[in-house]
């Protein structure tokens, strides 16, 4: 499997690329192709075309949650197919893999934090899979849909509210999902934001996976400014793991990378990263 950065807040350095608090990844496994989220606007296409990778062949898009830091690219994707299939350009038509509540209406302080596009919308552009079960995507590739939160340490206050049946609650962003790729060596854990609690994500990996070792988990942690029953909790999980290397970006902090590398390899993260997985 290879994973390309395609958004994160960095830059890898002498590569001129363009960055924004977001998050998009372009994983190829096999003759499968993945866009796992899509960044705030259309930056993700500008660096593919850059990176000389064509979205016109990905098989599906995969949206980790709601968060418009994840999903706003969704608008220049739909224009990017639609122009194309216009121009009778080839393009695959890639399905959209999310949890069934990844499209509901999300509010931060008033503010709208959510999907631009609802799953209506979206749906009348590419074949959608809204499943909060997991879904194998290929034999080695696996959507977590609704993460197990087994844990009394992480996602123990909302994100602002959301929109469920007309009716307005508080967000525990269930709709916070992960994927994972059966590697020989272990476990690659793929993460958003990880507002589900990284711990918990990682340790219903290993039970949708059968398979205890970790090789690498990268993405966001959701550890900018956690409390102190997170920060405990989290730091001392991840003392008890054997876990070699970890890619913590995004919504990390400097601080918490820091804490993190006493039990583990602490690897940099950027736009133009790429990694490759056997």
């Amino acid at each position: 499997m290879e994973l390309k950065v395609l958004v994160d807040n960095n830059t890898i350095i002498d590569r001129y690329y363009l960055g924004e608090p977001g998050v998009s990844y372009l994983i190829t496994e096999g003759d499968t192709k993945v866009l796992f989220d899509v960044g705030y606007s259309d930056v993700f296409i500008q660096n593919a075309r850059k990176m000389n990778e064509s979205l016109m062949d990905v098989n599906y898009v995969v949206i980790s949650h709601g968060h418009n830091d994840h999903t706003g690219g969704l608008v220049p994707l739909v224009k990017l197919y639609s122009e194309a299939r216009a121009e009778g350009i080839n393009c695959q038509s890639p399905t959209v893999v999310a949890h069934p509540e990844a499209f509901s209406y999300k509010e931060y302080s008033g503010d709208e934090i959510g999907s631009v596009l609802d799953g209506k919308k979206i749906g009348k552009y590419f074949d959608t899979s809204l499943t909060n079960k997991p879904l194998w995507i290929t034999d080695k590739l696996v959507f977590l849909g609704e993460i197990e939160r087994t844990n009394d340490f992480e996602n123990l206050d909302p994100i602002g509210r959301c929109e469920h049946v007309d009716t307005i609650f508080d967000d525990y962003v269930k709709d916070d999902s992960a994927l994972v790729y059966k590697s020989p060596q272990g476990l690659v854990i793929i993460t958003g934001c990880s507002h589900a609690g990284i711990c918990n994500i990682i340790e219903y990996a290993k039970k949708v996976c059968g398979d205890d070792r970790v090789l690498d988990v990268i993405g966001g942690f959701h550890l900018l400014e956690p409390s102190k029953v997170q920060s405990e909790g989290t730091l001392n999980y991840f003392k008890e793991q054997d876990i070699n290397n970890i890619h913590p970006c995004h919504c990390t902090s400097l601080e918490y990378k820091i804490k993190l590398s006493n039990s583990a390899n602490v690897m940099d993260v950027g736009v133009g990263l790429s990694l490759n997985y056997q």
